[in-house]
């Protein structure tokens, strides 16, 4: 028996999930990347409670999909309870889920369609030696998507 087929082994990641405070502009940014919606639904009752451990959850979902590819992001907004809100968003060094990358093509075109889902520049768009162009993005919810152009 190999490692992978060992039993209780990983076999894939699944999906990543994001809380986000609004859902609409949320799947609106990550359509707008070239995610496409796989469904939506609503969550709630005692099952979701105990599996998270919070009382009275009500939350809606959106699952965007790659096109073409493995790979998907749950976004998710809480009704109930409500989800602890932010002054700022966190900077790019606080711990925890730090940022989701994307290889794209035309980093320049993908960033001018993003600025009106609410997408800005965290830095500068900049060079890595002679193989990618890369550029930080924050989006809905203080979302960091970090975007990568491989060049030639």
């Amino acid at each position: 028996m190999t490692h992978t087929e060992q039993r209780g082994s990983l076999q894939r990641m699944d999906n990543i999930a994001i809380v986000v405070d609004d859902l609409a502009a949320a799947t609106a940014f990550f359509t707008e990347l070239g995610m496409e919606l796989e469904g939506e639904a609503t969550l709630e009752g005692g099952l979701v409670d105990r599996l998270i451990s919070l009382d009275g959850v009500r939350t809606d979902i959106a699952m965007m999909r790659l096109p073409d590819a493995p790979g998907r992001i749950e976004l998710t907004k809480y009704h109930t309870p409500v989800s602890p809100g932010a002054d700022q968003p966190a900077p790019v060094n606080a711990l925890g889920l730090h940022r989701i990358m994307f290889a794209v093509h035309d980093i320049e075109d993908v960033i001018e369609r993003l600025k009106p889902h609410g997408a800005a520049l965290v830095g500068e768009v900049v060079r890595y030696g002679d193989s990618h162009r890369l550029a930080y993005l924050r989006g809905p919810a203080g979302i960091v998507v970090a975007l990568a152009e491989q060049l030639g």
